[in-house]
């Protein structure tokens, strides 16, 4: 027996029965493999997610940003050797992550994309509000108060989590932010920053987001905040395409993450 071959209109249709709604603002998370065999590859998936969203919709999409090498020492600097030839960040044609994966870098080259512009933190959106959630991202502590995390959780958001491990759910660094806990780990990182004038050095302040923010949790612990969340009775699971997917309301699970980090790791 064949694979099944999942089409633009059958995702959509999946991406409605798990709850996306006309008018949401989703930020998606996907393991494209997990999809399954998709007619049109990651562009198909983009404009499922977009139907189902709707004309009033936006589609938010993680980012990151690396120049392709480790390019900081261990205190954020970069080397000397690269500092000569290290290409700026500029939101309008910077990709993300390599490791973002296939839905990431089909959402930041598409056609309107609307890219944030704190380099480390960076958000891409399409839609209506794509520019609303993406403009004048604070360069520290990025994915704090003004931040694309921050608006998605006050604009009633939600996260979909599309064949993605759970512990990837990058809304979670924002309530990593919110919490009250001793001991959060803050980091600098130097950045060049494509301007109208050239190119402008900057150090921007963050707390930790490469490990858990402070010492004791496991690495991949935001996916036991998602079980719990999820076993409250809160978010929907179910399956697009192939891919076993989670949906979830920002403005529910970001303050249940900060309780839950609060009672085992706060003061």
């Amino acid at each position: 027996m064949s694979e099944q071959v999942h089409t633009r209109a059958g995702l959509a249709a999946d991406l409605r029965r798990i709850g996306l709604a006309d008018g949401d603002a989703v930020m998606a998370h996907a393991a494209f493999k997990q999809v399954g065999s998709v007619l049109g590859g990651p562009d198909t998936l983009v404009d499922a997610i977009l139907d189902a969203v709707g004309p009033n919709g936006t589609l938010l999409s993680y980012q990151d940003w690396e120049p392709g090498v480790e390019v900081w020492d261990d205190d954020g600097r970069v080397l000397d050797e690269y500092r000569d030839h290290m290409p700026p960040y500029d939101p309008a044609t910077a990709r993300p992550a390599r490791y973002i994966g296939l839905l990431a870098a089909t959402v930041g080259s598409r056609r309107g994309v609307r890219r944030s512009r704190n380099p480390g933190a960076a958000v891409a959106a399409l839609g209506a509000r794509a520019e609303e959630f993406t403009a004048d991202h604070p360069y520290d502590y990025g994915y704090g108060e003004g931040s694309p995390f921050a608006r998605l959780v006050a604009a009633g958001g939600k996260v979909l989590m599309l064949g993605a491990p759970l512990d990837t759910m990058t809304l979670l660094h924002h309530a990593e932010h919110l919490a009250d806990l001793p001991g959060k780990r803050r980091i600098r990182i130097e950045y060049p920053l494509a301007t109208a004038h050239g190119t402008e050095w900057r150090t921007v302040e963050e707390y930790d987001t490469g490990d858990p923010v402070v010492t004791g949790p496991p690495e991949d612990y935001f996916k036991d905040i998602v079980e719990d969340f999820l076993a409250t009775g809160q978010g929907t699971r179910g399956t697009v395409g192939a891919a076993a997917s989670v949906l979830v309301d920002a403005a529910a699970i970001v303050p249940f993450a900060v309780a839950w980090m609060e009672e085992r790791y706060g003061a």
